[in-house]
């Protein structure tokens, strides 16, 4: 079967500007950018009438896992609550136009093997399985008195992270990840927001236990993530060989310069500071975790200055927990106040498809691409907050070359 976008105004990150086409698709790639518009056999054709087609878009640092806000009461759900719970999250992403993430903690490769078999619509999903942190790190989720084992629910699919300790437990718990599937590493490099007993401020591990999880994760051919906020928490994280770099709110000059000269990527994750701020309190947010909020939400827009003068790339990525998750597309408009849209277009879509590993296959609206395509009203190079309200811009989700939602078309 073959699906022919007819009359379509042609938008990427990798091209100068927006082109003309009629776009062939066939078995799930796109076959032919310049194709003559006229019906065939075993052929639909949809007239788009001067629409923008762009790429489909990637967030690389969700957790489609988090149902609810408060990731202690999340890690205990029963196993079978907790899956069905991700569900609506998954199919959320991909109707707001999301055809592949990569999720940071939590998620298993069974799930992105589930969503790739058509078992439940949602986007391509890249996973790490479960987080690593130290005791009392961003992973470890236990009350502060509580005194018992520190992984009292990491086999349980509801839990995003697992604690592990010293340099040996971390290279076990990397092997175990990555035999279970995992595409890379994720370590908590820093204290976080919505744990308990970790200020943020905190080292996540030591430099050993860092470069053990770099060495198996490069073994492995894969590469390590790092939560992080603190400019001395990223230099060390770089200086162990972490590739990808979360949040970075509190990232200063030298150590985005750092970052540059190593080839890391970063992941700003703002709209999630937003959201827990001003919905975290009525869903459930604990209270410890909700006076953390200001210390890194009112750095956050500094942060993507500051990486872009350093010439780091950033990818996209939201962190969303809960019933914030409708906000994804939020990050667009914030990151709009610091950054040109092309750049954001870019992190959405080329940068995040080259931090994934699939450049070139994703990311672009190419001849040989895997055809994710989305088909929107206006231009998201002269206004990326198009991108930010999808319920009113987004006509079309194709996602290998099957229509996912249509609308007004």
């Amino acid at each position: 079967m073959q699906t022919l976008l007819a009359n379509a105004t042609l938008v990427d990150a990798a091209a100068t500007e927006p082109r003309q086409g009629h776009i062939l698709v066939e078995d799930g790639v796109i076959r032919d950018l310049n194709a003559e518009a006229h019906a065939a056999p075993n052929r639909e054709v949809i007239d788009l009438r001067g629409r923008t087609v762009m790429p489909g878009l990637i967030d690389c640092h969700v957790h489609v896992m988090a149902s609810m806000m408060d990731l202690a009461a999340n890690a205990q759900l029963p196993a079978a609550t907790a899956v069905l719970r991700a569900v609506p999250i998954l199919q959320g992403m991909l109707a707001r136009g999301f055809t592949t993430v990569r999720d940071v903690a939590g998620a298993s490769y069974a799930l992105a093997e589930a969503i790739a078999q058509g078992l439940t619509p949602g986007p391509r999903l890249f996973v790490c399985g479960k987080a690593l942190s130290k005791t009392g790190g961003h992973s470890d989720m236990r009350p502060r008195y509580a005194a018992d084992d520190p992984n009292p629910w990491s086999a349980n699919p509801g839990a995003l992270g697992r604690v592990a300790d010293g340099v040996d437990e971390v290279r076990r718990a990397c092997r175990q990840e990555l035999r279970q599937g995992a595409s890379f590493i994720k370590i908590m490099g820093n204290g976080g927001v919505a744990s308990p007993t970790d200020p943020v401020n905190w080292y996540g591990y030591t430099p050993d236990e860092i470069r053990a999880a770099v060495e198996e994760a490069r073994d492995a051919r894969a590469y390590v993530a790092a939560h992080l906020y603190t400019a001395e928490g990223i230099t060390r994280a770089i200086e162990c060989g972490v590739h990808s770099l979360e949040h970075c709110n509190l990232i200063d000059a030298p150590a985005a310069r750092l970052a540059a000269g190593a080839g890391c990527v970063a992941v700003p994750t703002l709209v999630t500071y937003e959201a827990l701020a001003e919905d975290g309190p009525s869903f459930g947010f604990p209270k410890a975790s909700i006076a953390k909020i200001e210390a890194v939400r009112k750095a956050g827009l500094a942060s993507l200055s500051i990486l872009r003068d350093a010439g780091v790339p950033m990818a996209f990525g939201t962190d969303l927990l809960g019933p914030t998750h409708v906000r994804q597309c939020e990050e667009f408009a914030i990151r709009a106040r610091v950054l040109p849209a092309r750049e954001i277009l870019a992190s959405a879509t080329t940068v995040a498809a080259k931090l994934i590993g699939m450049e070139g296959r994703l990311g672009v609206v190419a001849e040989g691409a895997i055809a994710d395509l989305l088909v929107v009203d206006g231009n998201p190079l002269d206004d990326i907050t198009v991108l930010a309200h999808p319920e009113k811009n987004l006509r079309l989700v194709m996602k290998e070359g099957a229509v996912q939602h249509r609308h007004g078309l």
